[in-house]
């Protein structure tokens, strides 16, 4: 990706960080020419390897089920907050009007290898965390005990447990760091309402 050095970001905390807050992944593999693509919810095992795992699930009714047969190379993208920001809130439109509209966002790339684990117990495993992670907050938090046994081991039949070993991680943080701070801090009040997270980077990154 084409990756200015003002909106890189390695610091393996603060990609990881990212990861764990938006989880849904686009998990690419190229198969005779082809790519295929799919999005999947990931949890992020940071002690693993040696730059961490990702691991989650796929159905075996999906084509990438037998692209797995081998351990495969993987392209992983996280997309974390974006947002349109308008020239208006540069300093530049009242004094100039030398400003152009642009998208700020946030996304972690990972290169790794991916293959499925063909172990009930490693499933559940990730089931059952992935399930706790997000179902913390509703008031009464679902669990899989809650479904009958058969049910359960009738879906279990239809997934495969899938890990992507982290070889290389790098972040593209656009949040308005190439724009003055006074523009920096325009745009972060602009998104105050419509995009906190948003506004929230723009503040924490510039």
């Amino acid at each position: 990706m084409y990756l200015p050095t003002h909106f890189q970001q390695e610091d393996l905390t603060e990609l990881f960080d990212c990861i764990e807050a938006h989880p849904l992944a686009s998990v690419m593999v190229v198969h005779e020419g082809e790519i295929e693509a799919n999005h999947i919810p990931l949890e992020l095992d940071r002690s693993a390897g040696k730059k961490g795992m990702l691991r989650g699930h796929i159905a075996k009714a999906n084509p990438l089920f037998n692209l797995l047969e081998h351990e495969r190379s993987a392209y992983v993208i996280f997309h974390a907050d974006q947002a349109y920001i308008s020239p208006n809130w540069y300093e530049g439109k009242q004094e100039h009007h030398r400003v152009v509209p642009t998208w700020n966002y946030r996304v972690v790339h990972v290169k790794g290898k991916i293959r499925k684990i063909a172990d009930e117990k490693y499933l559940r495993g990730i089931l059952a965390r992935l399930t706790r992670t997000h179902e913390a907050k509703q008031p009464v938090p679902w669990k899989m005990g809650d479904a009958p046994n058969d049910f359960i081991a009738e879906q279990l039949e239809k997934i495969v447990a899938i890990e992507i070993e982290i070889d290389s991680i790098v972040g593209k943080f656009k949040v308005s760091q190439n724009r003055s701070a006074v523009d920096a801090e325009n745009v972060a009040k602009a998104l105050e309402i419509s995009n906190a997270e948003m506004a929230e980077s723009v503040r924490q990154y510039r």
